[in-house]
């Protein structure tokens, strides 16, 4: 597409357009204007994809249907219906946002771009998502699918992720939007790139305004485009944790909540160091962080699981409570509990593994219950 022909633009939206009003997928945050709604969908879409998202949102509007009910909520709360979607950092500014309306917009979202902003957790992207599909205002979203559609259009060649070329991208967003629609047009953008402008064999046959893509006729692969970052290598942590027992009573300790899976539970352990074994490990960082001793007793399991910039493989022990008081260097909160109070708590994906296999052998057993870690 040339940047200035303002005929082929005008073209460009009304195709695109009308394939978005036959072709959108049936997905029930665009079934609603109701701007909570939407910044709740336009969150749990950040590096998620719809088929995850769309159990964890109703799920989600029925626990919390609205600003206040969100803001009432505890934050152990938020993260249990959050649990196994990732990204907690989004939970937990959803929740400190949703306090932030309360007390300063009586509970509602304020309807325009600048103020939008103006929330704790809200950026540019998602302040103009809501701004334009809840209340009509002309901004142009750039997401990664948006970003892809505009660099196959354009032939933008750069790589995508320098200040310089987002500014140039979000330029050319903004070319493109259609004033009249403006939310209808970002979704239709968003749908194009994430069902037929995919990132490798886009569809272009089922295109409906590949007549305007460069990419499409003068590159031999429109996939080509964008140029991205040369991806690094992704480190591997071999990790060691202990499920510690005590007369049929299990030890989970709480992450603090800044930083990555801040908030949530877990069984206590940490990354093995070099020419320490899983057991030695074990032992050491439940002494180091938590003041506890243990015996390390029968390995139970091990879990593999990728984050978004690293991998770990996560060995599980049972271990044996000999003494000690909790002290917290590392975590913020502590408990006792049984197999069958583990599922009131919000765990990690990966943590979550081990214990759908604890309920399954020890919940319904009380025997093997009450004898367990005790070799």
């Amino acid at each position: 597409m040339r940047r200035n022909d303002e005929k082929s633009l005008a073209e460009f939206r009304e195709r695109l357009l009308q394939w978005y009003d036959g072709e959108q997928r049936d997905l029930p945050w665009r079934k609603t204007s109701d701007p909570y709604a939407i910044w709740i969908s336009e969150v749990m879409l950040q590096q998620t994809q719809v088929k995850t998202v769309l159990g964890y949102f109703s799920r989600f509007m029925e626990a919390f249907p609205d600003i206040p009910a969100l803001a009432r909520a505890s934050q152990q709360e938020v993260l249990k219906i959050w649990e196994g979607l990732g990204y907690y950092a989004r939970a937990r500014n959803l929740h400190k946002a949703a306090q932030y309306l309360v007390e300063h917009h009586e509970g509602r979202m304020p309807e325009s771009y600048e103020a939008l902003q103006q929330i704790p957790g809200i950026g540019e992207y998602t302040a103009a998502a809501i701004a334009s599909i809840a209340f009509g205002e002309r901004r142009a979203v750039m997401d990664g699918n948006v970003r892809r559609v505009i660099c196959r259009l354009f032939r933008f060649e750069e790589e995508v992720h320098s200040q310089s070329a987002l500014k140039t991208l979000q330029d050319f967003a903004d070319r493109l939007l259609a004033p009249e629609h403006p939310g209808d047009f970002n979704q239709a953008m968003m749908e194009l790139g994430a069902t037929i402008c995919t990132p490798r064999k886009p569809k272009c046959l089922l295109c409906p305004v590949v007549a305007y893509c460069r990419a499409h006729h003068e590159l031999e692969d429109p996939a080509m485009l964008p140029v991205q970052r040369r991806k690094k290598a992704v480190p591997h942590y071999q990790v060691a944790v202990g499920i510690i027992w005590d007369e049929g009573y299990i030890f989970i300790d709480r992450r603090q909540e800044n930083g990555m899976l801040g908030g949530l539970w877990e069984f206590p352990g940490g990354k093995i160091e070099d020419g320490e074994s899983a057991q030695e490990a074990v032992k050491r960082e439940i002494k180091e962080e938590l003041n506890l001793n243990i015996e390390v007793g029968d390995f139970y399991m091990e879990v593999r699981h990728a984050y978004s910039h690293f991998k770990i493989t996560m060995h599980v022990y049972h271990c044996l409570y000999k003494g000690g008081e909790p002290r917290l260097t590392a975590a913020v909160d502590w408990r006792w509990v049984k197999p069958d109070e583990l599922r009131f708590y919000p765990f990690a994906a990966a943590t979550q593994k081990v214990i759908r296999r604890l309920e399954a052998e020890f919940c319904n057993q009380p025997e093997r219950r009450r004898s367990a870690g005790r070799g």
